[in-house]
């Protein structure tokens, strides 16, 4: 455990240099390594079964929704342990009830959040800024202490930081503290699953613990 806190400013910033170019995703995998992503994945808190529905989710609204909106809305689709989180913009809000009707629809999801507005589409500039603001906000995450910054998945819209993850009433509270003292950020939203001090406590001890996995 040591080990990891004293490697992990390094490696989570090569992890979050994808935040401001998503294209280079595979080849941040590809550089980390097998080893290094089969630790980061330790310490999402999600099962390995939710984790690969949350990416075949993703692909599906990926997929689906831009058929429906077209060149008059962008929406952006986050899964984490099946919830569905919806941000962007679309046209009006007949497209905004459409976009989360196709979300439903899709296999294993199990809630929706959606917070889409209605207006015009951002911006290329607006979206590049949003990406900034991700990776700043991630950054925060581990240089805070008593937070798992692998366990919060963060979304950027607008200036406005939306928050997905299993954390503690504590660990929320202060995730949404960092975050709001990072430049840029506008807004805090938080859309965590929460768990209890005694579930955290057993999760890392079967983290540690390789015979527990």
């Amino acid at each position: 455990m040591k080990k990891w806190t004293r490697w992990k400013r390094p490696l989570m910033t090569v992890v979050l240099c994808g935040a401001t170019v998503t294209a280079l995703q595979g080849c941040v995998e590809m550089a980390v390594g097998s080893a290094v992503v089969g630790t980061l994945a330790a310490s999402d808190r999600r099962t390995f079964g939710a984790q690969t529905e949350d990416k075949a989710i993703l692909f599906k609204g990926e997929t689906r929704i831009p058929r429906i909106v077209g060149d008059a809305g962008h929406v952006n689709v986050t899964s984490f342990n099946r919830k569905v989180l919806l941000t962007g913009e679309v046209r009006d809000e007949a497209m905004k009830a459409a976009v989360e009707r196709e979300a439903a629809a899709i296999e294993g999801v199990q809630s929706i959040v959606n917070d889409l507005e209605i207006g015009p589409v951002s911006s290329f500039s607006s979206r590049s800024n949003d990406s900034l603001v991700t990776g700043k906000v991630k950054a925060a995450f581990v240089d805070a202490k008593d937070l798992y910054a692998n366990s919060i998945k963060v979304v950027t819209e607008n200036g406005t930081v939306y928050m997905m993850g299993r954390v503690t009433q504590r660990e929320g509270n202060l995730a949404a503290d960092v975050a709001r003292g990072v430049s840029g950020v506008r807004k805090v939203v938080k859309v965590f699953e929460y768990i209890s001090e005694e579930d955290l406590r057993q999760m890392t001890a079967t983290s540690d613990d390789p015979s527990k996995r």
